[in-house]
């Protein structure tokens, strides 16, 4: 997981899309009222915005934690259905992968880590993606804010892999205002992307207002009689830190002041959401539309996030950094105004939304995920009894396990979790373990936040818990239940039968932006042969320094550091 400096709000003012003043709460600007959508339905398709919010907190919405402003998100899910046994994965591209996709990281080989910019690797071009399923039942499909599924080769660009137009970033992080990023020392570029073609344009202009004015274009540019899909990736909350002044304001009582950007960057999104509802409104797709919010991955602490009372953060698979927020808000859905428990994961909204659209399930790929249309719509039992959470055999390996460990069933060193029923195991090095509060004191001298936490314990391979009656993970009990731990551990052995080689090819240094004019893009030709396979072996060469990246380059040791005391 990359690490950027923490850095200031911008002085840049937020060029603002102008707000509108009618009553966005109204059930549509038509007054006609439309039958919830229902299966047998004969009714029109189903427009679908799904947003996706970046690096957000468990503990960082208004719903779970009034001192974070988000009263648009607070009303839609109230309205709506709010998921609260939702789950996503921890780090950023193995969500947006099993998003897109409907499967789990195993069946795709992006089980390690995320797709970082100088590497040649992309969601394999073999995965039929959900846009491209949405295109076959008929759709218009527009992707707005950050990909981060690899782009080395035009074919792997999201215009190449179901989108007919895209607006945002290919990597993972840059500036919100200048869209620069940095790969390394010396390897920086700009990162904002207008279709195939680099938008240079656009910099100066704070990407979560400039995202949602490019939704509200699309919106005001089509017609709702045609079904529309947009994917909204946000690049918020994630660093760097930089919100407009305006926003920050609000939290000014926030002695920390990592914790007060993050919280304003968080409002300035719901703000966005906000006016992305509204233009849904005004150009009349409200009634017939579908709205969808989840998170990527759980909050980091270090750079302001929170996902108290969870146990964990960004990068574990404790709690924290899996269990995302997550709510749907539709006229179409027939009981509104619901909290479910039912099991979600990422993977399922790939058969949900292509079920309810419509599209033809029976010609897709195998996949991990379940159509939970009716379990979001009526309440009804969801299908799902399990979850692989992912099996990594490239990360480090945990000192304290072993194939004794694991009744020789499996490798209890190897990272690895799963969700059964009730029952959640752990092997391996699940990662930095504490319950972490709020940190909205000031920052303690010579330190980057406060100390406010639990110690978890001894250290072990195996970890047993019953999530349902203990969700903030404070009870380790394999010792009482063995025959649990038996039976999880050879479901891990099972999926790690039906698992693909690891895709993590060494960077290329093709890949450098100076030689590609200044921007980060493409760099391989479309005919050259693939050679990802089997190829782990991180590439290590000699950098060239900036000031700005031994900067970077230090914060990134401080984290290592602090990620390395780790259960």
């Amino acid at each position: 997981m990359a690490v950027y400096t923490l850095t200031g709000f911008s002085l840049v003012s937020l060029l603002s899309f102008g707000y509108l003043s009618w009553d966005w709460m109204k059930p549509g600007l038509t007054g006609k009222k439309v039958p919830p959508l229902g299966r047998g339905s004969a009714r029109a398709k189903p427009h679908i915005v799904f947003i996706l919010a970046d690096d957000q907190g468990f503990h960082d919405i208004g719903y779970h934690n009034s001192d974070i402003h988000t009263p648009t998100m607070d009303r839609l899910a109230a309205e709506g259905v709010r998921l609260e046994n939702y789950y996503i994965q921890p780090i950023c591209t193995p969500s947006r992968s099993q998003l897109i996709t409907g499967r789990y990281q195993i069946h795709t080989g992006l089980q390690h880590s995320i797709i970082r910019p100088r590497q040649p690797n992309c969601l394999p071009l073999d995965q039929v993606t959900l846009p491209q399923k949405l295109q076959e039942a008929g759709y218009s499909t527009h992707m707005i804010g950050k990909w981060h599924l690899g782009f080395y080769k035009k074919e792997c660009l999201p215009t190449r892999r179901g989108f007919d137009t895209f607006f945002g970033t290919l990597t993972g992080s840059t500036d919100y205002y200048t869209y620069d990023n940095c790969d390394g020392p010396g390897i920086c570029g700009f990162d904002l992307h207008d279709g195939e073609n680099v938008a240079w344009e656009y910099s100066g202009k704070y990407s979560t207002s400039l995202y949602a004015q490019k939704v509200t274009k699309i919106l005001a540019t089509h017609s709702p009689k045609e079904p529309l899909f947009i994917y909204v990736a946000f690049q918020a909350v994630h660093t760097p830190l930089q919100s407009p002044k305006e926003y920050i304001y609000r939290y000014r009582s926030f002695g920390n002041v990592a914790r007060r950007k993050y919280a304003a960057m968080v409002t300035c999104m719901d703000e966005a959401i906000k006016n992305i509802t509204l233009a849904l409104k005004r150009y009349g797709y409200y009634n017939n539309s579908l709205l969808i919010f989840s998170t990527d991955n759980g909050g980091q602490p270090f750079w302001g996030g929170n996902n108290w009372p969870l146990r964990g953060r960004k990068g574990t698979y404790w709690e924290g950094g899996i269990r995302g927020l997550g709510f749907v808000h539709s006229p179409l859905i027939k009981k509104k105004r619901r909290v479910s428990n039912s099991l979600m994961h990422i993977t399922d909204w790939y058969p949900t939304l292509v079920s309810l659209a419509g599209g033809n399930m029976t010609e897709s790929p195998l996949l991990d995920g379940y159509n939970l249309w009716p379990t979001i719509s009526e309440g009804k039992r969801s299908p799902r009894t399990e979850i692989l959470h992912n099996i990594d055999p490239l990360h480090s390996h945990a000192r304290f396990g072993s194939w004794q460990e694991g009744h020789n069933l499996w490798n209890t060193a190897i990272q690895a979790a799963i969700r059964m029923g009730d029952w959640k195991l752990l092997t391996g090095d699940p990662g930095y373990s504490d319950w972490v509060p709020p940190q909205t004191l000031p920052t303690l001298p010579g330190s980057w936040w406060n100390l406010e936490r639990q110690r978890a314990g001894h250290r072990r391979s195996v970890w047993l818990f019953n999530i349902t009656a203990d969700p903030y993970e404070r009870e380790e009990i394999s010792a009482k239940h063995p025959k649990v731990v038996r039976k999880l551990l050879a479901r891990l052995a099972f999926y790690d039968s039906t698992s693909i080689p690891v895709r993590y090819p060494a960077d290329d240094p093709r890949a450098n932006p100076e030689l590609n004019g200044g921007a980060w893009g493409p760099w391989a030709s479309e005919d050259e042969e693939d050679q990802l396979g089997n190829e782990v072996v991180k590439h290590k060469s000699k950098k060239k320094s900036c000031k700005i990246c031994k900067l970077k380059s230090f914060f990134k040791k401080l984290n290592t550091r602090i990620m390395s005391n780790r259960i």
